[in-house]
């Protein structure tokens, strides 16, 4: 399946660039990946930047009202998504203030990483080493170890 991380900005901290190298290197064992940084001076303006860089792609939005997801259950939602015919997701994580009211409603599913609220930084490692870990539980790899 082919996965496109969409991200307003890039990580500015060390320890996050180095983290998102790593998870974004090993995912790409697993998926095609494409990866969009993006921008804008507003809130409005990145979802608009976040919409067009997803294409048609189904959108997953990074936001905290959405689904919180065990490993095994992003594993089996991806697994389940590439046998329905999806050949390409889309995930976004959105700026400081979050993503629009619009832009959720475009949405096809939201995805909370949990009730903490996170650094943009570390949910940028966060979702790669997320769906590194759900794409090795599929493969029955024993890096996910529950």
């Amino acid at each position: 399946m082919r996965l496109h991380l969409i991200t307003v900005g890039e990580p500015k901290l060390k320890y996050a660039q180095a983290g998102w190298d790593e998870y974004e290197k090993r995912l790409r064992r697993y998926h095609k990946l494409t990866v969009s940084r993006v921008g804008g001076k507003t809130q409005a303006a990145e979802s608009e930047a976040v919409l067009r860089a997803a294409g048609k792609a189904p959108l997953v939005l990074l936001d905290p009202r959405g689904e919180q997801w065990t490993s095994e259950g992003l594993s089996a939602w991806l697994d389940a998504q590439a046998l329905g015919g999806t050949g390409e997701l889309a995930f976004a994580i959105g700026g400081p203030e979050g993503h629009t009211e619009e832009l959720r409603a475009q949405a096809a599913r939201l995805w909370s990483l949990g009730a903490l609220t996170l650094p943009h930084d570390l949910a940028m490692v966060v979702l790669t080493e997320a769906l590194y870990r759900a794409s090795t539980i599929s493969a029955g790899e024993p890096y996910h170890r529950g």
